[in-house]
């Protein structure tokens, strides 16, 4: 018999192989090291392996962990303070994250808060874009994620900021900075924790980096043979920015200095249009939808449809928390979903299947990780997730003459009924609660911290009297 240290058996599995979801009635996985080295029947695997520890995952969805393929985890303590405003950038956020980013030891804390609440609603990998990278990476290590992390990269300067439709004033110094950063990122971290911590360059929009940077950062993606993770067409404000300082919008400003490739994963395209988003994709580069987040700000349903149409290295992600105040995949599929039938007025479009996958396999195949993680298969990365089928949400369990196991996933499950997480062969939640790291001190200390920024932030918001935003705080709105 083989030797293996995990064996799930008598799950329902979720391979996320072939073309759907690959679904194994009384299915089995086993886990030896930090692979999996068998998926089938329970029948068989039972017979074939002698296991270290077996689990009875009668009732439990077993399937690949979520990924979220782009997180801004450090701007957690501002999660709420944004919500309902046109210029959501301008006239909502920027005074507190002034206040925030003044202490890398409050963006630390909040976003291991942020990364808490994503583990515990099943997601095992994070794009986390963000900064200082060099100590959020640290998060990911205690927590056991995995991990796949950019500095964002800008050469806005640190206090000034300029209003709503003024263009932008650069601060080249201050844009080497976090470059370099960037970079230090890349040397010290990239495939370290068994490869568990991957790096990509992360400028964080073509509209707030210098065309030198744009170019230096295309060089670097080639010399450490890595990703560019970028927000591309996000929002009318950067196209405003692209056609005020070279005449373009962003795509065609992108393909003109090579940056339309399989290298770059672009984020959001909101402002794209359907014949940009149908270019870009053909190209060979992945997007990134975070529907939640675009739909809280913005308003707008981006054109996911017409990326599909050439590629499908579409993946889902959760954003930040003043945008879309939560860190959950099932929501991100969820509203993934809802908001694009509404949007082509067509129930059959994007159906439950396929926005399973996004979070999943596609998700891994646009962020480079195909190969490793994203499905249940022999060979790749032992990270998966272990779902309760018996909690209220998602029962009862229908398996003929039509199964309802994945539609439920997606339109009923809260990400509070995944019960284990296993990420690179390691246990790291079980019975609902993470065990790598104390969750109440996680919570408490970002509360405190928040508390402390408050006053501070209060002054900063006193420039503010006549937004809608504090416009709202004065009506009791809030």
């Amino acid at each position: 018999m083989r030797k293996a240290d995990l064996l799930f058996l008598h799950g329902y599995v979720l391979t996320m192989q072939g073309e759907g979801t690959g679904f194994i009635e009384d299915g089995a996985v086993a886990v030896t090291g930090n692979r999996i080295t068998a998926v089938g029947k329970s029948g068989e695997l039972e017979q074939a392996f002698e296991a270290e520890r077996g689990i009875d995952a009668s009732g439990r969805v077993i399937m690949p962990g979520l990924i979220d393929a782009h997180i801004h985890s450090g701007d957690a303590l501002m999660r709420g303070v944004s919500q309902d405003i046109h210029n959501w950038m301008q006239n909502g956020i920027w005074p507190f994250a002034q206040v925030l980013r003044k202490d890398d030891k409050a963006v630390v804390k909040g976003s291991m808060m942020n990364l808490l609440e994503g583990v515990k609603a099943g997601t095992t990998t994070f794009c986390d874009f963000d900064s200082p990278m060099t100590e959020i990476v640290k998060n990911h290590v205690r927590l056991g994620t995995r991990a796949r992390v950019a500095e964002m990269v800008n050469a806005m300067p640190k206090i000034k900021k300029t209003g709503v439709g003024e263009l932008y004033i650069f601060d080249e110094e201050e844009g080497r900075e976090r470059l370099q950063r960037n970079i230090d990122l890349i040397e010290q971290w990239h495939g370290k924790e068994n490869g568990r911590i991957t790096c990509m360059l992360g400028p964080q929009g073509a509209d707030m980096c210098t065309p030198e940077m744009l170019k230096e950062i295309r060089e670097l993606a080639e010399k450490y043979d890595t990703s560019i993770h970028m927000h591309v067409a996000q929002g009318d404000r950067e196209i405003d920015q692209m056609m005020q300082r070279y005449g373009k919008r962003t795509i065609q400003y992108l393909d003109e200095i090579g940056y339309l490739n399989e290298r770059l994963i672009a984020v959001h395209l909101t402002e794209a249009t359907d014949e940009e988003t149908e270019y870009l994709a053909s190209k060979g580069a992945g997007m990134v939808l975070c529907s939640g987040s675009i739909g809280i700000i913005d308003g707008i349903v981006p054109p996911a449809a017409a990326f599909l149409r050439k590629s499908s290295r579409l993946a889902l992600g959760s954003d930040q928390a003043p945008g879309n105040n939560c860190s959950n995949m099932f929501n991100e599929m969820k509203f993934t979903a809802i908001l694009n039938k509404c949007k082509a007025k067509d129930p059959a479009v994007f159906p439950a299947w396929k926005v399973l996958r996004m979070a999943t396999i596609e998700s891994a195949r646009t962020i480079g990780l195909g190969d490793e993680i994203g499905s249940l298969e022999e060979g790749k990365k032992a990270d998966l997730i272990m779902i309760d089928m018996r909690q209220p949400a998602l029962c009862p369990v229908i398996l003929s003459p039509i199964r309802n196991i994945v539609p439920n996933l997606v339109y009923s499950a809260k990400g509070s009924e995944v019960e284990m997480s296993v990420i690179d062969g390691k246990i790291i939640m079980e019975n609902f609660k993470v065990l790598t790291v104390d969750e109440e001190t996680v919570v408490r200390e970002a509360q405190e911290i928040a508390s402390g920024l408050e006053a501070e932030a209060a002054a900063l918001y006193e420039n503010m009297k006549d937004t809608p935003l504090m416009k709202m705080m004065e009506r009791g709105e809030l």
